[in-house]
């Protein structure tokens, strides 16, 4: 008895970065594709339906605003210049906060860490982010052991990665434990990458 695919819930927002959310994207499509189309149902979210402008002018569209977002199972927080506004819009770190609670996992990349912070989702766990960053997300969530000896640390629900390509390796790892080894080490294959290199 095979379970349901799994909702995979990628958040955009202006000025987030390109790779936070298009390696994740990469990895847990291809991922479903290889299976044909069993495994996982990945789309995006943002603040409204419609295009975002991502980092360095790169049009990016998501397909449900936050209100009519449907469940998520993994949720994918990215980071990027933009992340710096969402951490004074209680809208969003709401919503994160709450979907998190419900989602089997949630991973940040580079500094998406900084919102699950904000949102009080990092107390306790062993954590990283981007370099440029981590004095900031120790002082968001001084309760966190901030970490940057890994490209990613899983903490069960909870997975931070270290910056940007670091996320292709910690989805890499999530599909995985969801999915089986041989998913990701089929889906790594596809896309010639060697984790971590």
């Amino acid at each position: 008895m095979g379970r349901m695919r799994r909702n995979v819930a990628l958040l955009l927002f202006d000025d987030v970065e390109v790779l936070d959310f298009a390696g994740p994207f990469e990895v847990f499509a291809v991922a479903d594709e290889l299976r044909g189309h069993g495994l996982f149902d990945v789309f995006t979210v943002g603040l409204a339906a419609g295009v975002v402008r991502a980092r360095n002018g790169l049009r990016a569209v998501a397909d449900h605003a936050l209100a009519d977002c449907p469940r998520a199972d993994v949720l994918v927080v990215p980071g990027g210049a933009g992340t710096r506004v969402l951490l004074e819009n209680p809208v969003m770190i709401d919503w994160i906060r709450e979907r998190t609670a419900a989602a089997e996992v949630t991973l940040s990349v580079c500094t998406g860490a900084l919102l699950l912070a904000r949102a009080g989702l990092l107390d306790g766990l062993r954590v990283t982010t981007h370099h440029e960053v981590l004095g900031l997300l120790s002082r968001i969530a001084p309760n966190a052991l901030v970490d940057p000896g890994a490209r990613f640390h899983d903490q069960g629900r909870t997975v931070t990665s270290a910056g940007i390509s670091a996320g292709i390796d910690a989805s890499l790892h999530l599909v995985g434990r969801l999915a089986g080894a041989q998913v990701a080490r089929d889906t790594a294959a596809y896309m010639e990458y060697r984790p971590g290199a």
